[in-house]
This record gives structure tokens, sequence and C-alpha cells, in this order.
């Protein structure tokens, strides 16, 4: 569905991203993960058209969409959900869903989007009870429900999520990480997932891409990066070599 080929970004003189390549498959759940500054958040802005590569190419489901514009890779099946959540914190929790959806609504015409939004309330209840409060008095796991629906109103084939557990109680982690397999379960959906929670990015995805410093530097079934020393040592706070076994 997705794949990108050799791109190089930069931000002046800094070299963001270094040829990477990387592919998702339809229904999967791909986890991208890598310490603060590794790139994550870079390369997902430049899959969604906010940032441009220097070269390289980015395909979707076998367009060339690198010099696409984001509202155009919007309309093409692409959501981006942001770090941070980015919730329009002065409007309604109903009106922040309907703005997903502003490419489909027209003077004429706002087919399907009562139903669409129906579906984001049936999968987040929560949203439906606050559906007449504004955003920003949402607590932080609520904002990425919101944050989350919202991208879900522009119907797209493969979601974009950044950091989706930042600044949540593990508790609350754990249930949006549920619905990210509920997403891709139920309603079909291709997610690939940047996230510094590496373990429990690792354990809902199919497969996974280790990025350092612009590059990728690992990649495999999720299973085995969870199982990797390397990655065990650096992300998930273990290592294995200096634990002492039991007798």
């Amino acid at each position: 569905m997705l794949r990108v080929k050799n791109i190089d970004v930069f931000y002046g003189k800094i070299h963001a991203i270094r040829r990477v390549s990387l592919h998702v498959r339809e229904g999967e759940i791909v986890a991208l993960i890598g310490g603060n500054g590794a790139g994550k958040t870079t390369l997902l802005t430049t899959i969604s058209g906010l940032v441009r590569s220097r070269n390289g190419v980015i395909e979707f489901r076998g367009k060339n969409i690198s010099r696409e514009k984001p509202d155009r890779i919007v309309r093409m099946g692409i959501s981006h959900v942001p770090e941070g959540r980015l919730v329009f914190k002065p409007l309604t929790v109903e009106d922040n869903l309907l703005l997903g959806a502003y490419h489909r609504v027209s003077l004429f015409s706002s087919r399907g989007v009562e139903e669409d939004l129906e579906k984001v309330y049936s999968i987040f209840p929560v949203l439906r009870e606050r559906r007449k409060q504004l955003a920003g008095t949402l607590s932080g796991g609520e904002q990425q429900m919101l944050a989350i629906g919202r991208a879900l109103m522009s119907r797209p084939k493969l979601l974009l999520l950044d950091e989706p557990s930042m600044g949540l109680a593990p508790t609350i982690i754990r249930e949006i990480f549920g619905y990210i397999v509920e997403l891709r379960d139920t309603l079909g959906l291709t997610v690939l997932l940047v996230e510094q929670n590496a373990w429990s990015a690792l354990k809902v995805a199919d497969r996974g891409y280790v990025l350092e410093t612009g590059r990728i530097v690992l990649q495999g079934p999720a299973s085995d990066l969870l199982n990797n020393r390397d990655v065990q040592r650096a992300y998930l706070g273990r290592d294995l070599d200096a634990e002492v076994p039991i007798d």
C-alpha cells in the first residue's frame, strides 16, 4: 500500500532523514520506533506532504505522491494524527470531528458524514457523551480519541499515528493501543505507528522498523524486534547480557 524509497529530508543544512526506505502492506500495523531526534515525526510529515523530501519516491497504492499537496494526500486516503493531538480546543468535540470531513462537504452535499460520525461515536462512546463539550476540557486520553476520530472522518485507508501514548497514564495507553488494533480488525485500516513506547507499539504491530539519527538500522517482524538484544537494551529498558541468571 505504502512504499518509501530512498528518501532524504533536510531542514536547512540538517540532514534529518537519510536514504530511508520502508513499506507498509494493506491491513498491517507497522511500528516505527526510535529515540528523540531520530527522525520519526519528520518521516510521517514527509509522507503526509507537510515536508518535502529532497529526493527519493513515496508511493501510495502505486501512485507517486512525493510532490502532492497535503489536502490531496488526505483525499487519496492518508490521514495523519499528529504528535500532541492538536485538537481545536475552543471548538466542541463534534465540531472537531466534522472538520475531519471538510474535504467531503460542499454547499450541496455532505453525503455519509452523519453516518461516519455515528461510526466514530460507536468506536469511542465517550466522545458521544462529550459531543457538545469543548475539546480543550477533555482529558489527555479523550483528546487522543478525538484526534483519531477526526482522522477517521476523512475515510482513510492508511492512518499515520504519531506518538499516541504521549503524556498518558499506563491504563489509558493500553486502552488507546486496544483501539488501534480494533481499527485494523473492524474497519480494515492500515496503520503506520510512530512511538517511543517501543514495547506497547511492538506488542500490537505486525512488523517494525528502528530509526536512529535518520537511518533505518533494524527491521523485521515485531516479535523478532521484541526479542532483539539491541532493541531491548536501547528501547525496552532491559540488558539481557547484564542480567544474572537465578539458579
